[in-house]
């Protein structure tokens, strides 16, 4: 008899925009997403983690608000931070959810982001 042993993968589609009302855009992707943000800075940021999303927002000058500032992935197998662009231009970047947090955590060290598995 022959035994598989299968590692789950923890891959979820992480996706950023910029906003420029970030009261407003917490609210509305609370609602959406159905949970609170689990790391929040005043006026700068904010991150929801759900089972199949990493999502978040960010007041960014350099962006008209609601485009896109990336995509990603959220994966529990990256060793470190990685960014790369794909054929189009967009930028995607691999992380873990650690690697996340102290990203977060180096920005604005305010946040005192901790993850919650």
């Amino acid at each position: 008899m022959t035994t598989t042993t299968t590692t789950t993968m923890t891959k979820k589609l992480h996706i950023a925009i910029a906003t420029d009302n970030i009261e407003g855009s917490i609210k509305d992707y609370t609602a959406r997403l159905g949970v609170e943000p689990c790391s929040f800075v005043l006026n700068e940021y904010a991150l929801w983690r759900t089972d199949t999303v990493n999502f978040s927002i960010r007041q960014d000058s350099t962006c008209i608000p609601g485009q896109l500032r990336h995509l990603g992935w959220e994966d529990n197998t990256a060793l470190s931070f990685s960014e790369e662009k794909d054929i189009n231009g967009v930028v995607w970047e691999r992380f873990s959810a650690q690697q996340q947090a102290e990203e977060i955590n180096a920005l604005w060290p305010i946040a005192s982001y901790n993850v919650d598995y």
